[in-house]
């Protein structure tokens, strides 16, 4: 998908009503995967309708929202509001800047769905780098490297195009090049697996 908006990550492809809600129908559990607790700070980047930003505030002290678009992000405030979650604000700003547009280091930063259409991903990582707190952590969620018509959702192929997507090992060297270290690689059913990484001392 090519999009107008600058800043917009090529490649990636915005779920249409219904998807996400089949691949992922516990939102909540993905994130204690990948490592949320509660009381954390925390930062769900390339937010779209809010998917993740939901549970991730249920389970937060506070949560930023951030996506390039402002018509999701619209979504995700829509979201929120009408479960009745307030603590969470939403910034329509480049990933790239992160660390200007959060007012206060986080515990869990949170990216699905939305690395593999990074073009400078270690320039994204050390942006994450400069937002963490001593001992917080960054999951990125990705697709696995598998051939996209067997990753159907609701009876159709999603997600990236086969050769956009990143193995564990392309992620972990791009999060490695901006700063991080791997501290862990989980699985995200079906078709995901969960990077985390920590700041590298």
């Amino acid at each position: 998908m090519t999009s107008a908006i600058p800043g917009f990550f090529q490649g990636t492809e915005m779920p249409n009503s219904g998807w996400w809600e089949a691949l992922w129908p516990d939102p909540t559990a993905v994130l204690s995967a990948t490592g949320i607790k509660p009381g954390m700070e925390a930062i769900d980047v390339c937010c779209g309708d809010g998917w993740f930003t939901l549970p991730m505030a249920r389970m937060a002290r506070h949560v930023l929202a951030i996506d390039i678009d402002a018509d999701p992000l619209e979504a995700a405030r829509r979201r929120l509001t009408e479960s009745g979650v307030t603590n969470c604000d939403f910034v329509a700003g480049d990933a790239y800047e992160l660390s200007r547009l959060a007012l206060r280091p986080a515990d869990f930063i949170f990216m699905a769905n939305a690395f593999h259409g990074v073009p400078d991903r270690p320039r994204l990582a050390r942006a994450a780098r400069a937002t963490l707190s001593p001992g917080g952590r960054l999951a990125i969620v990705n697709w696995h490297q598998r051939p996209r018509e067997t990753t159907i959702v609701l009876g159709e192929p999603r997600g990236p195009r086969t050769e956009l997507r990143l193995s564990p090992e392309q992620t972990i060297a791009a999060a490695e090049a901006g700063g991080l270290r791997l501290a862990e690689l989980v699985e995200v059913p079906p078709y995901h697996y969960g990077a985390v990484f920590e700041r590298a001392e």
